[in-house]
C-alpha cells in the first residue's frame, strides 16, 4: 500500500517514533496529538480543560480534561468519541478498586466499559458479533484511551508502579456496547436510573465464556453460569463479585422463562459456589477475619459456601451483547465491588462528527 498524495509517511513515522522515545506508548503506535487536534476534542466535550477529573492519592497525581483529551487523541479516538471517554473515566473513578490501588495490582485488572444509548449507532460502536473482540474503531480506541490516561497522567508503567504478575489479555481493549435492540430487558444504564447515552464501568480480574447451546431449559442454562461463577481460581476472599454479559440467545431464553435481571441475579447468588470439601482441595476453604481465603475450615465438608455475598446492586452486573450466531456468553469477574452506577455521556455544543463506522459494519 502507498500513502495518499500529500501525506509524507516518513514524517508520520518520525512523529510516531518520537512518541515511543518519550515513553508515552502502550507498545502500539500513537497518533501524534497536535494542538489543533486536542482543541477539537475539547470543543466536543465543552468542559474546562483544567477541570480535575481524577486523583490517585498514592502517587499524588491528577488527571485533567485536557490530559484526557491528549491521551484520547493519541489512542486514535475521533474527537466525537471524547465525551464517551470522559464518561467511562468518571464511571471508573466511582469504583473503589480503581482509586484504591487497582491500576498497580498484582492481578493486573482490566476496565470493562459498557455503552448504552443512541450514541452507540451514531459513533459506530459494535454491540453485536464479536462484541469483546477487535475490528471497530470506537470500541478499541475508547478503551485504549483509558489505558493511556492511566499510563501517562497517573504514571502507572509496567515494571515500575504497575505490579501485575501476568496481567489480563486485552487489558486496555474491553469496551462493549449493549445490544439494546435484541435485549429482552431495558438498557442496563436505564435500569440503573440513567436513561439514554450512558456508560457503566468497573475493573475485572478475568473473563470466562459459557458455551451453552444444547438446552432450552432456563434453569439448566443458569446452572451452567452458576458452575462457572463457582470456580475457585479467582476466588481469593470470602466472597467474589461477578457480572454476566449475555448473548441475545441466552437473554431471550431466560426472559421467556420468566426471568428479569433481578431474578437472574437472585438465582445465581443463591446457587453459585462450592462445597467446603471442594474448596479444601484448592486450599481455599476458610475465610479468616480479614476475609482472605486459606486452608483449615471447621465447617462440614458437605457444607455449601456461596461465591457471591448477600445480593446487592454492586454484586452482579447483567448486560446483553453479541449476536445470535451461537449460545455463547461471558462471565466477568470483578476486581472489587462494582458501584452499581452508570454515568451519563455529556456532550458540548460542538458535536460535529467525522467518519464513523456504522454499527455492524465490517470496516
Amino acid at each position: 500500500m502507498t500513502a495518499r498524495v500529500g501525506i509524507d509517511p516518513d514524517l508520520a513515522r518520525a512523529a510516531i517514533e518520537e512518541c515511543y522515545d518519550a515513553g508515552w506508548s502502550d507498545g502500539l503506535p500513537l497518533v501524534p496529538a497536535s494542538r489543533e487536534l486536542v482543541d477539537r476534542f475539547l470543543a466536543v466535550a465543552g468542559r474546562d480543560p483544567d477541570e480535575v477529573i481524577g486523583h490517585l492519592p498514592q502517587v499524588d497525581r491528577s488527571v485533567t480534561v485536557e490530559l484526557a483529551a491528549i491521551n484520547a487523541a493519541m489512542a486514535g479516538c475521533l474527537p466525537e468519541y471524547f465525551p464517551v471517554v470522559l464518561a467511562a473515566w468518571e464511571a471508573l473513578m466511582l469504583e473503589r478498586g480503581a482509586v484504591g490501588g487497582g491500576w498497580q495490582s498484582t492481578s493486573g485488572p482490566a476496565p470493562i466499559i459498557l455503552v448504552n444509548g443512541p450514541i452507540r449507532g451514531e459513533l459506530g460502536f459494535n454491540s453485536t458479533g464479536g462484541a469483546f473482540g477487535p475490528g471497530f474503531r470506537a470500541n478499541a480506541t475508547v478503551a485504549r484511551a483509558i489505558g493511556l490516561i492511566v499510563r501517562n497522567a497517573f504514571g502507572i508503567h509496567p515494571h515500575e508502579l504497575e505490579q501485575a504478575t501476568q496481567g489480563l489479555p486485552g487489558r486496555w481493549s474491553i469496551c462493549v456496547a449493549e445490544n439494546e435492540e435484541e435485549s429482552p430487558w431495558p438498557p442496563l444504564a436505564a435500569e440503573l436510573g440513567v436513561p439514554g447515552d450512558a456508560v457503566t464501568a468497573t475493573l475485572l480480574r478475568t473473563c470466562e465464556y459459557v458455551d451453552n447451546r444444547h438446552t432450552s431449559d432456563p434453569e439448566q442454562l443458569l446452572g451452567d453460569f452458576a458452575d462457572t461463577i463457582g470456580r475457585s481460581g479467582a476466588w481469593i476472599f470470602k466472597h467474589a463479585m461477578v457480572g454476566v454479559i449475555l448473548c441475545p440467545e441466552h437473554a431471550s431464553r431466560l426472559a421467556a422463562g420468566g426471568y428479569d435481571r433481578r431474578a437472574v441475579a437472585e438465582w445465581l447468588a443463591e446457587r453459585s459456589g462450592r462445597s467446603t470439601a471442594q474448596l479444601a482441595a484448592a486450599g481455599k476453604d476458610r475465610a479468616d477475619e480479614n476475609g482472605v481465603r486459606s486452608p483449615g475450615s471447621a465447617d462440614p465438608p458437605e457444607s455449601f459456601q456461596r461465591t457471591l455475598p448477600p445480593l446487592g446492586p454492586e454484586n452482579i452486573l447483567i448486560a446483553v451483547a453479541g449476536s445470535r450466531t451461537a449460545g455463547i456468553s461471558m462471565v466477568v469477574r470483578f476486581f472489587a465491588n462494582w458501584s452499581g452506577t452508570s454515568v451519563p455521556i455529556r456532550r458540548g455544543p460542538d458535536t460535529r462528527t467525522t467518519t464513523a463506522e456504522p454499527e455492524g459494519s465490517g470496516r
